[in-house]
Order: C-alpha cells, then sequence, then structure tokens
C-alpha cells in the first residue's frame, strides 16, 4: 500500500518539477548548475516535508525564496506560484 503525500509534500513536489522545467530550458548553458542547485535545494525541503511534515527545519525562519536563492528566484519568476503554494502549505 502506497502513502498518500501531506499537502506539503504535494506542494513541494510541484515546485521541483516546476524547477526542473527552468533546468531543462537551460540545460547546456552555464546557468544551469544554477538551476540543479536549487534543484538539490528543493529535494532536501521535499525530503523534510516528508520525514518532519515541516521544512522549518531547513528553511528555519526564512523564506523559500531566499533558501532557494533569491537572484535564481528573480530570474526565474515561472516558479514563484508554487514557492508561493509551498509556502501556504506550511
Amino acid at each position: 500500500m502506497t502513502r498518500s503525500r501531506t499537502p506539503l509534500e504535494t506542494a513541494a513536489g510541484k515546485l521541483i518539477a516546476a524547477i526542473q522545467k527552468e533546468w531543462g530550458i537551460e540545460a547546456g548553458q552555464p546557468e544551469s548548475a544554477a538551476s540543479e542547485n536549487v534543484m538539490h535545494a528543493a529535494h532536501v525541503l521535499l525530503q523534510a516535508a516528508s520525514k518532519y511534515g515541516s521544512i522549518a527545519s531547513v528553511i528555519g525562519s526564512n523564506s523559500v525564496s531566499t533558501s532557494l536563492g533569491e537572484q535564481w528566484v528573480q530570474a526565474h519568476p515561472q516558479v514563484l506560484p508554487y514557492i508561493a503554494a509551498l509556502e501556504g502549505a506550511q
């Protein structure tokens, strides 16, 4: 029997998918390394959501955007709705 995902886990997964899309668009370009790092950071958020039911252990009192990197987020506004959804699910 598979475990159903919590809303927090679902939101983290959707954020990862949005970041992966940006990473795929940038494939082969120098900026793709930054997107890959952001994707790894988002996976850490998903792991915290799965293990602890919260992402606070990862981001502390920071925002998700700060945790991922403000500069990267500003350069990829397509992920903003997914960040908002994740923050709303906390």
